[in-house]
């Protein structure tokens, strides 16, 4: 197995099962249950909420609620990785593909990261700053010249490093974003800034 963008560790080879599986659902299955995960992402709170939809998808497709639980669970490794490491769609697919999932599959997944990935970094920036108190702030502008998938790639990006407090420690919180997620998370922290001037 080739490297892997999304994780530092090895995977697991009940994971790697798990997400081959997926190549025996039809494209139309593929699609709903990938739209069941990417509501997941964007409020993992509501679990309740996808288990009912779990349940819902096993009884409708004839298939065991318990192995399609943790077929998501392995899935679900690869968004979440992918988040942390600001991977592009283009790795995510490539990652999939590395782990056996079918290329039409693995095309089909990356272009819904493609869509919902600028709104899922913007609510885990959020959601880190809603938790914990943030103290400081550092970024630095970049700029990718080429990368080993392509030779000439042109791309400014952004590192954040956030110093916030977690209890009565505090913790360096790293953060990669394209320009377009910095433009989003900028119009964010105005709007949030704007809300706090009203109650001061």
């Amino acid at each position: 197995m080739g490297p892997l963008h999304f994780t530092q560790e090895p995977v697991p080879e009940a994971a790697i099962g798990d997400l081959q599986q997926l190549n025996q659902l039809s494209g139309e299955q593929f699609s709903a249950l990938t739209e069941v995960l990417f509501q997941f992402l964007m409020e993992p709170k509501e679990v309740e909420r996808l288990l009912t939809q779990l349940s819902e998808f096993a009884t409708i497709n004839k298939m065991s609620l318990g192995p399609l639980k943790n077929v998501v669970k392995s899935l679900l490794l690869v968004p979440n990785g992918a988040l942390k490491r600001n991977l592009s769609a283009e790795q995510v697919r490539a990652d999939f593909i590395t782990l056996g999932l079918s290329e039409e599959k693995a095309g089909y997944f990356a272009d819904q990261w493609k869509l919902n990935s600028p709104t899922l970094t913007r609510l885990a920036v959020g959601q880190t700053l809603m938790i914990n108190q943030l103290l400081d702030m550092e970024w630095k502008f970049g700029v990718t010249a080429g990368s080993s998938e392509l030779d000439k790639v042109v791309s400014i990006f952004l590192q954040l490093k956030l110093v916030v407090k977690r209890g009565n420690q505090t913790e360096p919180v790293y953060i990669e974003l394209t320009l377009p997620q910095f433009y989003s998370f900028l119009h964010e922290m105005e709007r949030i800034k704007t809300s706090l001037e009203c109650f001061s």
